[in-house]
């Protein structure tokens, strides 16, 4: 993108910040008063500080709308290529053991730095009545949402519905803006730290044009991914979706953010969604190795996702002194 264009792109988001009451670099740190319509109606004041909440904590239920681009910017991004197809995932909760296979076939197939994730298997360890514990091991990436965040947030263009409605990154277009992992609820997006673009899963596009399954799906020995065609009635994903629709034994991460995600979780008693939400990150934060600490497991951590970690920090330090 050309200095010009980057700065009107920039200038454009500061305006759609203004509009929504929310400056973007004092929310990244944490000091900015949120608008009144948001605060008031979770404690009747117009500002979190002042409500005694935090502005995870208000924000939690919504999107970063103060980071999307006018809508005439993505909607022709946002709609997805007439192929008739609607690729969906299914993470089986229960089968998962925590083997990482599904990470080191992603980053292989991916080419993905040490200490950068495309996908990563989160480990949490809930109590049970019984006193015993009960470990959840959770393959998580890209949710490949219907109304994705991302895609509105993005100034340049990159980001955009690929085949079967896969979220994915034009590369050509990639500025490393990093409003797409700002405005990302799952934290599923990271920056290269050496092409300083941005990063996150595209369904092994590549793979399923030439009809196989994503390295993820054909590596995982205790069949816990399930990806394929939604619309076809006779796809394994499909089939599975009835039957786990039938028993009640689907959830999805955060639905209150609104973002149509396709990709579904089973679960069962020992295993729900509510008990390991917390674990996930959020907003402007990645995957990252403190999540193979056993410390992360317990039950404590902080709600939300995790706490920042310090990489997180110093990008968008840097990112803020660089204007952006």
């Amino acid at each position: 993108m050309q200095g010009d264009e980057k700065s009107r792109a920039s200038g454009e988001a500061s305006g759609q910040a203004e509009a929504g009451g929310i400056d973007r670099r004092k929310f990244l740190k944490g000091g900015a008063a949120l608008p009144i319509g948001v605060a008031g109606a979770a404690a009747g004041t117009s500002t979190g500080a002042s409500a005694g909440f935090s502005n995870v904590q208000l924000m939690k239920d919504q999107v970063r709308t103060d980071l999307f681009m006018p809508e005439e910017h993505w909607r022709e991004r946002m709609t997805a290529p007439d192929d008739g197809k609607a690729y969906g995932w299914i993470v089986d909760t229960r089968r998962c053991f925590g083997c990482h296979a599904c990470e080191v076939a992603c980053k292989a197939e991916n080419d993905v730095p040490l200490g950068n994730f495309i996908r990563q298997t989160i480990y949490h360890d809930a109590p049970r009545e019984s006193g015993a514990v009960a470990r959840i091991m959770v393959p998580m990436a890209c949710q490949h949402c219907v109304d994705a965040p991302c895609i509105k947030a993005c100034p340049c263009g990159a980001l955009h519905k690929g085949a079967g409605g896969s979220v994915q990154v034009n590369y050509d277009k990639c500025s490393g803006h990093a409003s797409c992992k700002d405005a990302c609820p799952y934290g599923a997006i990271y920056i290269d730290p050496v092409a300083n673009q941005a990063v996150k899963c595209h369904n092994c596009t590549h793979r399923v044009d030439e009809g196989m399954e994503p390295a993820c799906v054909s590596t995982c020995p205790s069949d816990a991914l399930t990806f394929g065609d939604l619309n076809d009635p006779e796809s394994k994903i499909s089939k599975l979706k009835v039957t786990l629709e039938s028993e009640d034994a689907l959830e999805q991460i955060r639905p209150e953010k609104k973002t149509e995600p396709r990709t579904w979780y089973a679960t069962d008693e020992n295993h729900r969604v509510a008990a390991f939400e917390s674990k996930l990150p959020a907003e402007g934060q990645s995957y990252h190795p403190d999540a193979y600490s056993v410390y992360e497991w317990q039950e404590t951590t902080p709600p939300h996702g995790r706490v920042p970690h310090p990489a997180d920090e110093a990008r968008k330090n840097q990112m803020d002194g660089e204007g952006r």
